[in-house]
């Protein structure tokens, strides 16, 4: 029961972050917002989860998940009423940086509280269900995003998106009582720089960025380039979606897919094949193409976040790994914090197909050249 609580969690709180991003970007491109406005709303979501990433996993490892998870849904909520409330791009920045907030603890929580749960045997088996109910909730979310957006309006959508985060503080507020408690542990607190240069975990970590940083790229700029090829918001949002039906197929297959090969040689070839995706974007303009690059690119990218919660959880010590899932999750975050504003003016000036090739480049290199020399270790 526990499990099925924990995956219906992840997949109501994952639908509204999904459909927060893309309304965000959507109401932002219809009050005016350029390619590196754009790439600077992407960074606002992700700045406060590098700053609080850490501190939420060791809370999460002293108090339990219920209380930060609850918070995480109720902030997220409230941070999807405020563009309700005033429409301005100042409105949807500070929902973004709510949204931020708010995510990092709920994330944090409920990643560790997949492992606590599962037994080493069980642990890849569990992790590719979360990523599923992940995957399921994120071709939902652009889908409510896009289809609300063009039918009532960006007021409305954003207030069907808060509810997403309603149902999940109900749950809670019902059923938390069922969840792990925290555990006690002597267990020093980590060393964040021995951890980030561990030779075993470094290589994880970039390649766990490289993939964030390429879905933040599809996500948010995907609706621009969409946008400027007079593609409607609900096409926008079927594309989408569609990376994440991608994503889901690949997770389905994920635990015989690692069985067969290794995690890091299936995030290596994960990387490439998404990079090579990513290439062919800026060729084709119409919904149905770009929907299929969406669901190629999505089989790619979507099964690096299961490898590294595996990885970060099994070489985490005893009783800390809230603590290093909030390192990973950090590192996550410090490249989509950087990696939009940078990207934005890149789009600015060169324009937003050159965006996509040279983020094509960055996945394909890392695979290369980061991820297969740990592979062959």
């Amino acid at each position: 029961m526990t499990l099925y609580l924990t995956l219906a969690l992840a997949f109501f709180n994952m639908t509204g972050v999904r459909a927060s991003r893309v309304l965000a970007v959507l109401f932002a491109i219809k009050l005016g917002a350029g390619p590196f406005t754009i790439g600077a709303l992407a960074a606002m979501f992700a700045l406060f989860p590098l700053l609080l990433s850490w501190p939420a996993g060791r809370i999460v490892d002293r108090y339990g998940p219920r209380t930060p998870l609850l918070l995480g849904a109720l902030g997220s909520a409230v941070g999807m009423l405020i563009p309700c409330v005033s429409a301005t791009l100042t409105a949807v920045f500070i929902a973004a940086a709510t949204s931020g907030i708010a995510t990092t603890f709920y994330s944090v929580a409920l990643q560790n509280m997949v492992g606590v749960m599962s037994k080493p045997e069980h642990r890849a088996r569990n992790y590719s269900n979360y990523a599923m109910a992940i995957s399921t909730a994120a071709a939902a979310g652009p889908l409510l995003a896009g289809f609300s957006f063009d039918g009532v309006g960006p007021v409305v959508a954003f207030f069907i998106g808060a509810l997403c985060f309603v149902v999940p503080a109900v749950m809670l507020a019902l059923w938390g009582g069922r969840l792990p408690r925290a555990k006690p542990t002597e267990s020093p607190p980590m060393n964040v720089r021995e951890t980030l240069t561990n030779p075993g975990v470094w290589p994880v970590l970039v390649a766990s960025s490289l993939a964030q940083t390429g879905l933040d790229i599809f996500q948010f700029y995907i609706p621009v380039y969409g946008h400027a090829h007079a593609l409607s918001s609900a096409e926008i949002g079927v594309v989408i979606a569609m990376c994440a039906v991608g994503g889901f197929a690949a997770r389905v297959i994920l635990p015989a897919w690692i069985a067969r090969r290794s995690e890091e040689k299936v995030l290596e070839q994960a990387l490439i094949l998404s990079g090579f995706s990513f290439v062919l974007v800026p060729f084709f303009t119409s919904a149905f193409a770009l929907s299929l690059i969406g669901l190629a690119f999505g089989f790619g990218l979507n099964v690096t976040q299961p490898i590294s919660l595996m990885i970060m959880y099994a070489r985490s010590p005893e009783g800390r790994s809230g603590e290093a899932l909030g390192v990973r999750f950090a590192a996550d975050n410090a490249t989509k914090l950087v990696g939009p504003v940078i990207f934005g003016a890149i789009a600015g000036a060169l324009g937003v197909p050159a965006l996509f090739w040279i983020n094509a480049v960055m996945l394909v290199g890392g695979g290369f050249f980061i991820v297969r020399p740990a592979a062959k270790k």
